[in-house]
């Protein structure tokens, strides 16, 4: 069996023929990803999420949407919701399409103003920026590794400082160390 091809919008591929993919009708779509029937036509018309299984061929006909189709709607739905325009989403999927990378190689976070990527190997992409390295700290690793660093050092317990008449800061005579 022949794989189904990935299209250019970088949609998920599954292991599926073209013909056993299962197809989804507008109305469908909008109550599953939460938004209009004018949001979604007005996508698929300027190609921002076009329907895979099947597009509108004039009156009367129903675009069909794959499961692949429905993941990267609701992306567009989230990234919106984050604060991202529009016009920003478009250029961050085209950016992802430009590098060749898929929805499901990549985790995508946004701080409302810009979308960024996360792949696999843990590299941080500002898609908006033609895909231009960002710096991000880790925090849970910086955590731990700090855990047993600072596990070694010798510490105190119970330390007070008690301001002394001329204003400087005293620390009592009975502290012991750990």
């Amino acid at each position: 069996m022949a794989k189904a091809p990935t299209s250019r919008q970088g949609q998920l591929s599954l292991d599926l023929p073209q013909d056993e993919r299962l197809g989804y009708r507008g109305p469908a779509v909008t109550d599953i990803v939460g938004i209009t029937y004018r949001q979604l036509d007005y996508w698929a018309r300027t190609g921002l999420v076009s329907p895979s299984i099947r597009k509108a061929e004039g009156s009367g006909s129903q675009r069909l949407y794959s499961f692949e189709d429905i993941v990267r709607l609701r992306v567009v739905k989230r990234l919106l919701d984050t604060g991202v325009t529009l016009e920003r989403i478009r250029a961050a999927l085209e950016e992802l399409a430009r590098q060749g990378r898929e929805l499901s190689d990549v985790t995508l976070a946004s701080d409302g103003r810009t979308v960024y990527a996360i792949d696999d190997d843990r590299q941080l992409l500002d898609l908006l920026k033609r895909g231009q390295g960002v710096f991000a700290i880790a925090l849970d690793p910086l955590v731990d590794e700090l855990r047993g660093e600072v596990s070694v050092l010798p510490s105190l317990r119970g330390v007070t400082i008690e301001p002394a008449a001329d204003g400087a800061d005293v620390v009592p005579f009975d502290v012991r160390a750990v």
